[in-house]
């Protein structure tokens, strides 16, 4: 049996309804295309993307787009980058913000859409539950241990604490991360965007 080609893929992701029992329903969102060198593993969709079908339509899309380098017309080009979260969907609101990712979602679909894009030079793991997915097990105590050891993390990986408004408050407190990390992650962006 082939593997469904990408757009397949995407669709049937589009289409999935595992998680039926959300507060505001399914409503999955990724970015893919075959030839993206660029992949964005973050957390979840918020309530402004779940409204707008856009990952990352919102203040953190703005401030991941600043830390990156880049503008929304290279961020939303799916050539360039792909957008997987670690939930497709939106989780609901819970006492201290939206809930953690859903854990249906990795399991059903990120390796399979991992397989779908060979070219992938550089994934930037957004948050702690990115992270938890994907740095090897006893990497780091906690998000900010990983975002700081991120010259060691494995190949391609680029851990990064999540770009929410509370990131000002974290970054203030650790200025090494605007100081050393982000001229670095600007630099790795523009090598696997402009890799043929």
């Amino acid at each position: 049996m082939n593997a469904p080609s990408l757009p397949e893929l995407l669709t049937a992701i589009r289409d999935c309804r595992a998680c039926a029992d959300l507060p505001q329903g399914p409503r999955p969102v990724v970015q893919a295309g075959k030839e993206a060198r660029l992949l964005i593993i973050s957390q979840a969709p918020g309530s402004k993307v779940h409204a707008s079908g856009l990952p990352f339509d919102d203040d953190s899309g703005d401030r991941l787009r600043a830390w990156m380098g880049i503008d929304k017309t290279q961020f939303y080009d799916p050539a360039g980058i792909a957008l997987m979260p670690a939930g497709f969907c939106y989780p609901g609101k819970g006492k201290g913000g939206d809930l953690p990712p859903r854990r249906e979602c990795a399991p059903l679909w990120h390796d399979r859409l991992l397989s779908a894009l060979p070219n992938i030079r550089l994934t930037l793991l957004v948050g702690q539950y990115a992270q938890k997915l994907y740095l090897p097990r006893g990497f780091a105590p906690n998000l900010t241990e990983a975002v700081r050891q991120w010259r060691e993390a494995p190949g391609g990986l680029l851990p990064l604490p999540h770009p929410a408004w509370r990131s000002r408050l974290w970054m203030a407190r650790n200025p090494w991360f605007e100081a050393e990390v982000l001229p670095d992650l600007r630099e790795r962006v523009r090598q696997a965007l402009s890799e043929v």
